[in-house]
Order: C-alpha cells, then sequence, then structure tokens
C-alpha cells in the first residue's frame, strides 16, 4: 500500500516538476481494490484549498498500449466536466499534460468492495440498498438516453461509485457519446475498454459497436443495466446465461436472489432485440409506477426511495405531506445505512431546520437523532451551528424542541457560544407568558450553568430566579428553589451569603407544599455553603417554624433538615474552648455548677432548668464577692472607703442615717432616675454630708445607684435601656395590661427586704434575723 502510494506521489511530483502547475489537490493512498479494472487508478486525496476529503482519478499514458487509451481518458474528462446530474459523479477539477491526466471528483469508493460488504447484512436490509442504489443508476441513465441523447456504452459495476451519503454516483464516461458527434469515441474506440467483450450487447458481439449508431441510444445502456441488476444481487455468482450467444431468456431458476417484483422487467432489459428491450427510462416508469400490473412499483414501494424523493421536494410539500415524511423517518431511522442517515438525511432535515416554520419542532429530534452518528469533530459544524441559530426564533414550538433536547448536546456547547449566542435569547423565557416556557428555561439552566461567565451566574441570572420564586405557577416558583439549591456550591462566596438563605426561606413560606420541602431540602444540599455562625444564627432560625408546619412531608423533612445542621454546629462547638474570657477575668475555681451539678452535666425540663439558672447566677455572685474579700486587706468601719461595687447598697450608720463612708465630697454628681425607675418616685440627691432621709424612704423599688461613670454601664445595659423607653412611648410587648398584681399591698413592692428586716430588729430585739445579712453590720 505505501509503495503503491510512493508511486503515486512521485508521479504527482514528476509532473509538477516537469509541467510547473500547482495542483489543486493533495494525492493520498491509492485505492487497491480499483487497481487494473479500468483505465484508471483511484486515489484518496484532500483539495489543497480547504483540506476537504476528494478522490483522484489518475490515468497515466507511460507505456505505448496506454497511449493508445489517451483519446479515451481526455473524453471522459470532457463528458463529465459538462454533464452535471445529482446522480452522476460530480467533477470538480482536472489537470491534463500531454502524457496524464488527474480528475478530482467528490471522495468516492468503488461499488463492488461495497456489494460484498452489504452480504453480511440482513437479506432485507441489504435488498433494500441495491434496490435504492438501482434506482439512483436508472435515473442517471433516463436522464443521459433522454435528455441528452447520449450512449453511456460503459454500464458496470466498476463505472458506479458510492459517496460519502452512501448513493449510488455514476461515473465511466470513458466511451460516452452522441452519435451526432463527430468525435464521438464508442463507435471507433469502444471494444479497447478492458473486459469490453464481457459487457457488450448481443448486438455489439455480433456487429460490433459500430453497429449501436444505428440503435437508440439506450439499447446497448439497458443490456448494461440487466448485466448490472444481475452482479448486485448475485455477485458470486458470475454473468448470467444469456450473456452468451444464443443469449437464451433468463429462466426463474437462473434468478437468484434477484427479487421477484423486479425480475420480469430484469429479463426485459436482457432481450436480445435491442428494439424490444427495456430502456431504462421505462424500467425506472415501472418500478416507480403503482398501477402498472404485476412487477411494477419495485422502486416506489422501497424506503429509500420514498424518504429520498420526499427530502427533495420537502420545501414545497404540503404540511400533510411533510408530516407523513418526519414521520417516516422516525419510525424507520434505525433501519437506514449509516451513511445515508448521515450524509443524505441529515443535511437535507437541516437544510429544512433553517427554513423553520411550524414543522421545526417536530425536525429537531430527528436532526439530533440523525446526528448521532456525525464524528465529534463534525459536530460543531454539522448540527451545532444550526441548532444556535434557532435559539433566535421566536416560534414557541421550536424553543420548547430546543429545550426538551438540550441534554441530548448541552455537553457539546462551548463557553463562547453559550455566553454570546444561546443566553441573550435563552433568558427571554424567563418573561414569556406561557407557563410552560418558563418552565424550560428554568430546567434548562442546570445544563448549561457550567458555561456562564461570572456576570451572568451571580447577576443576571439571579435577578431572573429571583422572579420566578414569585411566579403564579408552583411548579415553577419549586423548580426554581431546587435550581438554586444546585447552584448553590458554584457562586461567588459572597453572593451565597446574601442570596441562598433569603432564597430558600422564601420557599419556606410557599404555600405549596412541595416548595416548601423543597426549600428544605435546597438547605440540606448547600450546607457546605454556610459557616457555623450563619447556620446558628440564619439556617436554623429561618427553618426552626417548619417543624410545625401543618404538613407531615413537610415536618418530617424540616426535622431531619435541623438534625442534619445540628449536628455540624455540635461538631464544630466540641472544638471550642469552655470560655473566651482572658486569663485577667478568670474567676478562681474555675467552672462554676450549677445548682450543686457538674459542669457536663444537663437539665432535662424546664423547672429544673429555671432552678439550675438561678443556683447559678447566685453562687457565682457569692463567689466573686468571696474572692474580693481574699483580694482585699481587712478595714474597719471608721478607716478607709470600703471598695465597693457600684450596685451595692449604700451602708447605714448605727442610727439608719449614711455612714460616712458613703459620704461624697461636695464635687460627687448628682444622682438621677435610672431608666427603670418610675416616674412617680422621687428623686433624692446628695448635695451635703448630711443629708440624709427617713429609713421608710430609703431603698424603695428600683431606688437610684450611684453610676461611677458614664463608661462604666454596659452595652446591654444600654440596649435594656433603650427598649424600656421605646416601650414606655408605645404598647407593652407583652400586652397593655398591668403585669402588676392590684391586689397587693402598695408597700409590699416599695419596702426593701433590707428595711423590713432592721423594723424586725427593733421590734423583737433580735438581731439573729438578719445576722448573716451582708450589710448586718450597718444596722448592728
Amino acid at each position: 500500500m505505501d509503495y503503491l502510494r510512493t508511486l503515486g506521489s512521485a508521479a504527482v511530483s514528476s509532473l509538477v516538476q516537469k509541467s510547473g502547475l500547482t495542483l489543486p489537490f493533495s494525492l493520498g493512498s491509492k485505492v487497491t481494490s480499483f487497481e487494473n479494472r479500468t483505465i484508471w487508478s483511484l486515489y484518496d486525496g484532500t483539495k489543497r484549498e480547504d483540506g476537504s476529503p476528494v478522490s483522484i482519478f489518475e490515468f497515466e499514458a507511460n507505456t505505448p498500449a496506454k497511449k493508445n487509451l489517451l483519446p479515451l481518458a481526455k473524453n471522459a474528462v470532457r463528458k463529465l466536466r459538462t454533464v452535471r446530474h445529482p446522480d452522476v459523479l460530480k467533477f470538480m477539477d482536472a489537470v491534463e499534460t500531454e502524457t496524464s491526466i488527474h480528475i478530482m471528483t467528490e471522495r468516492v469508493r468503488p461499488l463492488g468492495p461495497a456489494i460484498r460488504e452489504w452480504q453480511t447484512k440482513t437479506a432485507t436490509e441489504r435488498e433494500a440498498w441495491l434496490v435504492w442504489g438501482l434506482h439512483r443508476v436508472s435515473v442517471a441513465l433516463a436522464f443521459l438516453n433522454e435528455s441528452a441523447s447520449s450512449t453511456h456504452g460503459n454500464v458496470r459495476v466498476d463505472s458506479v461509485f458510492i459517496s460519502s451519503s452512501g448513493e449510488w454516483k455514476l461515473g465511466g464516461f470513458d466511451v460516452l457519446s452522441n452519435p451526432k458527434d463527430d468525435a464521438a469515441v464508442l463507435y471507433t474506440m469502444g471494444g479497447m475498454l478492458p473486459d469490453a467483450s464481457t459487457y457488450s450487447s448481443p448486438e455489439v458481439k455480433k456487429g460490433g459497436y459500430s453497429a449501436l449508431k444505428e440503435l437508440p441510444p439506450a439499447a446497448a445502456d439497458a443490456y448494461g443495466l440487466g448485466l448490472l441488476i444481475h452482479y448486485a444481487f448475485n455477485a458470486n455468482a458470475g454473468p448470467p446465461a444469456t450473456a452468451q450467444p444464443p443469449h437464451p431468456p433468463p429462466t426463474a431458476a437462473q434468478r437468484g436472489l434477484i427479487p421477484t417484483s423486479i425480475f420480469p422487467a430484469y429479463k426485459k432489459l436482457l432481450n436480445p432485440n435491442p428494439k424490444a428491450r427495456l430502456s431504462p427510462a421505462h424500467f425506472l416508469e415501472l418500478g416507480m409506477s403503482h398501477t402498472a400490473g404485476e412487477g411494477s412499483g419495485f422502486f416506489a414501494s422501497n424506503q429509500l426511495v420514498q424518504v429520498c424523493s420526499g427530502l427533495d421536494g420537502f420545501n414545497v410539500a404540503s404540511e400533510g405531506e411533510k408530516a407523513s415524511l418526519l414521520r417516516t423517518l422516525k419510525e424507520s431511522a434505525a433501519s437506514f445505512p449509516t451513511e445515508f442517515a448521515s450524509y443524505r438525511v441529515l443535511p437535507a432535515l437541516i437544510s429544512a431546520l433553517d427554513f423553520g416554520g411550524a414543522s421545526a419542532a417536530t425536525i429537531l429530534p430527528l436532526v439530533l437523532q440523525f446526528g448521532k452518528n456525525v464524528p465529534p469533530e463534525d459536530y460543531p459544524n454539522v448540527i451545532l451551528t444550526h441548532l444556535v441559530k434557532l435559539y433566535a426564533s421566536p416560534d414557541r414550538g421550536t424553543r420548547m424542541a430546543l429545550l426538551d433536547h438540550l441534554p441530548e448536546y448541552a455537553d457539546k456547547l462551548d463557553k463562547k457560544t453559550v455566553i454570546d449566542k444561546i443566553w441573550p435569547n435563552l433568558q427571554t423565557g424567563f418573561t414569556d407568558t406561557v407557563a410552560l416556557i418558563r418552565e424550560a428555561t428554568v430546567k434548562s439552566i442546570i445544563l448549561l450553568s457550567d458555561k456562564f461567565n461570572e456576570r451572568i451566574m451571580n447577576n443576571d441570572l439571579l435577578r431572573h430566579l429571583a422572579r420566578m420564586q414569585a411566579d403564579p405557577e408552583a411548579s415553577i416558583r419549586t423548580n426554581t428553589c431546587i435550581l438554586l439549591g444546585r447552584l448553590g456550591p458554584a457562586l461567588g462566596y459572597n453572593t451565597k451569603r446574601k442570596v441562598l438563605v433569603p432564597a430558600f426561606a422564601r420557599a419556606l413560606k410557599d404555600p405549596f407544599v412541595h416548595a416548601r420541602v423543597a426549600g428544605l431540602m435546597a438547605f440540606m444540599a448547600t450546607i457546605d455553603c454556610f459557616d457555623v455562625e450563619d447556620m446558628a444564627t440564619k439556617v436554623i432560625p429561618s427553618m426552626a417554624f417548619t417543624m410545625i408546619d401543618k404538613e407531615k412531608l413537610v415536618r418530617d423533612q424540616a426535622f431531619k433538615a435541623m438534625e442534619l445542621f445540628m449536628k455540624r454546629i455540635e461538631e464544630h462547638a466540641a472544638t471550642m474552648p469552655e470560655t473566651a474570657a482572658p486569663e485577667t477575668e478568670i474567676i478562681p475555681g474555675a467552672v462554676l455548677p450549677l445548682n450543686g451539678t457538674t459542669s457536663n452535666a444537663l437539665v432535662n425540663s424546664a423547672a429544673g432548668a429555671a432552678g439550675a439558672l438561678a443556683g447559678w447566677a447566685i453562687s457565682s455572685i457569692g463567689k466573686k464577692l468571696a474572692a474580693g474579700d481574699l483580694s482585699t486587706s481587712m478595714t474597719s468601719a471608721a478607716g478607709a472607703a470600703i471598695d465597693r461595687p457600684t450596685s451595692a447598697p449604700i451602708p447605714l450608720g448605727a442610727n439608719g442615717a449614711l455612714s460616712g463612708s458613703a459620704l461624697t465630697s461636695s464635687a460627687a454628681p448628682p444622682l438621677t432616675p435610672t431608666y427603670s425607675s418610675p416616674s412617680t418616685v422621687p428623686t433624692r440627691s446628695l448635695t451635703t454630708a448630711g443629708a440624709a432621709t427617713s429609713r421608710s424612704k430609703g431603698m424603695q423599688l428600683g431606688a437610684t445607684k450611684v453610676l461611677t461613670s458614664a463608661s462604666s454601664i454596659p452595652d446591654w445595659a444600654e440596649e435594656a435601656a433603650a427598649e424600656v423607653e421605646t416601650s414606655q412611648g408605645g404598647t407593652n410587648p407583652w400586652g397593655n395590661d398591668d403585669l402588676m398584681d392590684v391586689n397587693a399591698d402598695e408597700d409590699d413592692w416599695t419596702i426593701t427586704h433590707l428595711e423590713l428586716s432592721c423594723r424586725r430588729v427593733l421590734a423583737t430585739g433580735e438581731p439573729t434575723a438578719v445576722f448573716n445579712h451582708p450589710v448586718a453590720d450597718a444596722v448592728g
């Protein structure tokens, strides 16, 4: 093979060197199965202009015998250049010199090897393919005989080729002649063809090729067509007996695999009498007719013939005819030859698809179905280019077909095409008035999202989805939430924090039960998009109310979601330190127990929790005081002022007046009411060192306390004061009713515990009632 290719390349190189020509092709490998069967050598090649595949027929007059055949080669070039027909080998270019001819045609392969390959197919498939091929050859011969008034003169298996679309193409124009042409070579040089006697008609065998000049142009070609039919169906049987004198008519026993519907017409093609012989045109007419009786309609009933005929006239056919053809294509697509489906049916469908119209929605699925056999490197140009154009179509049926079948071609789209050509048209579906289009648009986004840029993903798309969450259709709202859940991990960090929680929380309030379930599932699916702080402060609060949803389906999903998030938070909490207080503020004794329990103990009831909290608060205060006492030196009451918290009660003297240590200088700021003091409580100030009030008014509920400085007020106190101030000017957050017991004695809410204790001591003379009180010394 390489040796033959080298020879061919050497011949071309020699041609280029001698002639100085720039050949329009690059020569490839030689097709060895075609060698020595005609005057030509066949090569695969590529067109130099665009690299497309072509075939090269080479004639090299390098011997005296071949020089005698040069007129035949030149006749082939001349006729092939001028005869143009869909079923004739397509001529592209030619290079001629004194001793060589190169013809460039569409890429083809010989028919003979293809027929042998089809012998492995089922009988039905093989017969359908052969009948279809013979139909194409009959059409070409009818054109040559009737329209061109010429005789092909070389009808044989080696003159027929198969194109890339699987269609049979008629070539071998070496002796194609018009009897009125003075330069006709058939009548003088026809016998110089290889194996001419094997394929010649009875009249030629008897009187030579010159006898054809007086006969109808179709006489010799009809006989050659009969022999081609025999070879096509009985490739391994050799020529029929009727090909040799005395040319007996074929019998039923000699039919072989020729279909019974064709056999009557086949016998008429091999009639020894040229004037009674059935012409290719009449053979074609008989095959296409349903009313000619027995032995007719064999072409018209062939499915491949029907499909080709329908595709050729698709754009001018009625809607009913189009629907019928498309239905046939859909039902029979699997039985079509691969080449036929990919390069004959598919281009015709794409051409029809470009016209759009109501049938585009039906054609599109077929285009994708037949496009499965297109090589991956050709798929963008053959299929995707046309599909992308359809996104600009305003036809809703076309848009639905594009979106419904998007999974079949989405992975083959490149990012630039999606951003520049598909997205600008696709986004119009979000605002379409038909709900079906809006929903299909939402569903399609997940297939294209990996090809969106940051602008589309984090801005344009989210704006559309926010609108879709308020769509009147419940299914669209639900699918929008599901889409957001799937897109979540791909969003930018800031976009996740800003969008996901509000979007899913909105779904949880949707009246449609499945939208609420989708919201919960979306939270769970995007759990990795939230940090622990957001889980605790945003996600869980947003989901909590769904645990008492009216629908059990929602409640069950809510508990699962809460469990998932709580587990994640617990895992994080286990890694946190026990306290965040700095070392300088650590209280001696480390962890404070809750009401006598250990630090790891938990309460199981509301009452237990309340008791534990109360016990914790009292214990902690006591421990703080004890720690303070231990850290100071002991002093007498008459000594320096006691360092005490500002919140502690002011110590009283023996007579019930303020002790001297509690008195401040005249520069001390006056005491003012706190935000929590009722307006009816009188304000008292310390303007002089000797000022004092009666014991009954000394410590009222909510009495004023000394503020050491403005900076000592904690933030939470300021917040609480602000809330109280707000509540005084408006309604009570707990209700407008008085929360105080109306039957209680007013003195019970104004006399402090300390004052009651002092009264009891004075009345009974028993100091033990307040002996252990923190300020017992002040009243003793």
